[in-house]
């Protein structure tokens, strides 16, 4: 080796040498930094730790606060309303075999639930104290309040609490007068100084869609506001009803709200809110409450001279819902078909039948019959109306004066059992068991002599069953053809085919149904 190849090897080892060290130094300076990155941040963890930034509620500030407004301002309006009753309880007649559920489970077999119904495990006919809860809504300084009529009626005592009243105070209150028809009462307590009112709105301004607010005392909590949406207009939930077309909402409504205000996004009271849908009695989404313009006509009324809502009516009865299988039999196209007129009623008197096709009231078309029910009870007794109708496809008129609802419908069929007769029951291929009427079950039922049969019993899932019929009911004709005997329900039926429209005239029984005459119809199957 020569010595330019020394001097090269000694460069070769110095350089390695040199770069091990800077290796081992750069390692050794980045553990060191690492360490102390550590530890520096073990150190602000236990810092932070032991003292954490304290909390704080900020400053108060202006949100949406339109209902709190509202609110506020109709609350003090909003009474909560205590009454006591004396209840002896009823007893219940058993349905006889194959029955099915009787009369008196109508009311609570019903998913419309009562907002004040309390069941109670009576083991004999003792009379019982029941204590209600509701609610309503001062309408006058001088202490006029609605609420719904089931709050007080057959209340021994009626008691008002007012928003500000100390616990333990009531105020003893008189009802003023009440409406069966809209399920509206009127009360009224003595007062030293003017109280806080709510204002009325109108209710036709609604639609679907707009918010509301529901006040009232639910469960006896006092001053509860809950607020929703209008689901619908023009709500029918009780059959055969024609004064009580509701407002639907989905403000929570439960029991105790009933008589309360459904309230609109202008603070006025559009509503009183009366009724739930439920299986459980309480809030399940779906709540009622009567419109405003019905308020204020049955309030007028109630507070007049003689307390009570007066309606005109001409005596005829029709069937609530249209079914085009009647327009089809009776040969009309649009209007209301008598399906009953009430004897001596002013109706009978003008010349009017069973089967005319009212069409106009004074030369104003009438589509359905709220649209006449509206028109005639608006009317004050003893004024005329002139009818336009059709009877067998020709057009006529006659002048009705108009009468007292009240005093023309007066007496209505009760829940009697039908029984003691001797005829033998004839089975119709409808499925409907029908027999003669006795002169005395004739008498009961407010049925002429010799007219109509007596539906026995209807086999579930048969045509008579789909169309309506129901035990008690008594069929007076079938397709215009009078049925006076089971032998003449034998003859109309036995000529009807398969595809045939078919309408019974029939007068129903009462206890919770509508107990006057009226159509049911459907199509052979």
């Amino acid at each position: 080796m020569d010595v330019r190849e020394n001097a090269l090897w000694r460069r070769f080892k110095d350089n390695r040498v040199a770069s091990t060290l800077l290796i081992l130094l750069t390692l050794a300076v980045g553990i060191l930094i690492g360490t102390v990155v550590s530890v520096g941040v073990k150190g602000q963890e236990k810092k932070s730790t032991d003292s954490a930034t304290p909390l704080s509620v900020p400053s108060p500030r202006q949100l949406s606060n339109q209902f709190s407004q509202i609110a506020k301002s109709l609350e003090p309006a909003v009474v909560n309303i205590n009454t006591e009753s004396t209840i002896k309880p009823a007893v219940r007649r058993r349905g006889a075999p194959g029955q099915g559920q009787g009369q008196g489970d109508d009311q609570q077999d019903s998913p419309f639930g009562d907002f004040f119904d309390k069941f109670f495990g009576q083991q004999d006919n003792s009379p019982v104290r029941e204590r209600s809860l509701g609610s309503g809504v001062i309408v006058d300084p001088k202490g006029f309040i609605v609420t719904n009529r089931h709050v007080v009626e057959k209340a021994d005592r009626i008691r008002v609490r007012l928003q500000d009243d100390p616990p333990g105070v009531l105020h003893d209150a008189k009802v003023v007068g009440s409406d069966q028809e809209t399920d509206l009462a009127v009360i009224k307590i003595d007062f030293d100084k003017p109280l806080p009112t709510a204002k009325l709105g109108n209710s036709e301004s609604m639609q679907v869609g707009d918010w509301v607010l529901a006040v009232g005392s639910p469960f006896g909590l006092q001053a509860t506001v809950t607020a929703g949406i209008v689901s619908a207009k023009g709500r029918n939930i009780v059959p055969n009803r024609q004064f009580q077309t509701f407002i639907q909402t989905d403000a929570a409504i439960n029991p105790g709200n009933s008589g309360g205000p459904l309230v609109n996004m202008d603070g006025e009271v559009i509503g009183i809110n009366t009724a739930i849908l439920t299986d459980t009695n309480a809030y399940a989404g779906v709540g009622f409450a009567l419109p405003s313009n019905t308020v204020v006509q049955v309030y007028n009324q109630l507070t007049g001279p003689e307390h009570r809502v007066q309606r005109g009516s001409i005596g005829i009865e029709f069937n609530a819902q249209e079914n085009p299988a009647i327009a089809r039999v009776y040969g009309v196209q649009s209007g209301i078909t008598i399906s009953s007129v009430v004897a001596g009623s002013p109706a009978e008197r003008a010349g009017l039948k069973v089967g005319d096709t009212i069409v106009s009231v004074d030369g104003k078309s009438v589509k359905n019959g709220d649209e006449l029910v509206a028109d005639i009870a608006g009317r004050r007794p003893g004024s005329k109306i002139n009818l336009g109708y059709f009877r067998n496809g020709k057009k006529e008129e006659s002048s009705v004066t108009v009468a007292d609802r009240a005093k023309l419908f007066a007496n209505r069929l009760g829940d009697e059992e039908e029984s003691g007769a001797d005829s033998t029951p004839k089975q119709s291929k409808m499925g409907v068991t029908v027999r003669s009427l006795t002169p005395e079950m004739a008498d009961r039922l407010n049925v002429p002599a010799g007219k109509g049969v007596v539906v026995q019993d209807v086999k579930p899932g048969s045509f008579g069953d789909d169309v309506g019929l129901t035990r008690g009911d008594v069929v007076l004709e079938i397709n215009k053809q009078p049925v006076n005997s089971d032998d003449d329900f034998d003859r109309v039926q036995a000529t009807l085919k398969s595809g045939q429209d078919v309408v019974f005239l029939v007068r129903q029984r009462g206890g919770g149904r509508n107990d006057g005459t009226i159509f049911l119809a459907g199509t052979l199957p």
